[in-house]
């Protein structure tokens, strides 16, 4: 069976960015607060997405999309964003690692669930091994003094506003395409951070100019960019391939954090990633076709039809000796 290789394009391009949006947030979260830091990426990113938009003529999405689209937008472009920066600042990057990764497990529950995807060996194997490794990884990574509860509160509630923000959006992506889904969930995520707008602009006037510029590279790049690969993905795959595909994202982390921050991973921190790494070829590999008893009878059929001519011979040859 032939690949999809611009999805598979589309979620590299996806996990890559992803990936980078957390030494940003890192960055960007010293000078901005959660809510203003969330709106400020998003204005960001609609005003990209917008003007793409417009200029590719998309139009308004078919009323049947809408439902999706609103959810996602206030789930995950608003509440997501805001309970992730926040809890960023409660808990260390390893602990929010660990609880926020619960979120490619609910996605794929809640998709067999509601959208009928059902549940492939080959995913869930892949999820358990992926998951360890996340585990692995965080564990590696956290600071001993232990975490704010009010922080792992926050990453579990990002988890699962995420979570129910993908599994909406898959229906959507049935009626509307890729950027249209994206531009107006991203549009209504912005509304809905709005409140947050006077502290943006009081600590806008004073933060330095690398918090801004990590703030507007997270909304052109990790949002603009990323989510509208994500949705081009999500679009041809089901939605628990695609949670169970952003496990790569804590290896990744690893990686991005010893090449740029001169931050040599622990030999156990390097173990939980290649874990992430295998979770995620388990989880993508086909799991094989089971046969239906009418195949059954079919290959059965086909057995005895080829035994046939044997049997008349055998048949015949016992005649001839009587």
């Amino acid at each position: 069976m032939k690949r999809d290789w611009p999805a598979l394009a589309a979620v590299g391009v996806t996990v890559v960015l992803w990936t980078s949006a957390f030494v940003a947030i890192r960055s960007a979260g010293t000078a901005y607060s959660p809510g203003a830091l969330a709106l400020g990426r998003l204005l960001a990113a609609s005003v990209v997405l917008g003007a793409i938009t417009l200029v590719r003529r998309e139009g308004w999405p078919p009323r049947a999309a809408w439902p999706g689209i609103v959810c996602s937008g206030v789930l995950w472009f608003g509440l997501y964003m805001v309970a992730l920066n926040w809890g960023e600042q409660q808990v260390d990057a390893g602990t929010a690692a660990m609880v926020v990764n619960v979120g490619p497990i609910i996605i794929a529950l809640l998709s067999a669930r509601l959208l009928g995807e059902g549940l492939p060996r080959p995913l869930v194997a892949g999820m358990a091994v992926s998951f360890a490794g996340a585990v692995v990884v965080g564990l590696s990574m956290s600071d001993s003094g232990g975490a704010s509860v009010l922080g792992v509160l926050l990453c579990l509630l990002a988890a699962v506003s995420y979570s129910i923000g993908v599994v909406a959006q898959k229906p959507a992506l049935r009626h509307a395409g890729a950027l249209q889904v994206t531009t107006f969930g991203c549009l209504i995520g912005t509304v809905a951070c709005l409140p947050f707008a006077g502290t943006l602009v009081s600590e806008a006037a004073r933060a330095p100019l690398p918090a801004t510029l990590n703030m507007l590279y997270l909304g052109v790049f990790p949002t603009a960019i990323a989510f509208t690969t994500w949705a081009f993905a999500l679009a041809r795959t089901t939605a628990g391939k695609m949670g169970a595909t952003t496990y790569v994202v804590p290896a990744l982390v690893v990686l991005l954090s010893w090449l740029m921050l001169d931050e040599v991973p622990g030999l156990l921190t390097m173990a939980g990633g290649a874990l992430c790494l295998a979770g995620v070829a388990v989880s993508r590999r086909r799991p094989r076709p089971r046969r239906s008893p009418a195949d059954e009878i079919t290959a059965a059929g086909t057995a005895e039809g080829s035994a046939g001519p044997k049997v008349a011979t055998m048949a015949k040859g016992d005649r001839a000796d009587l």
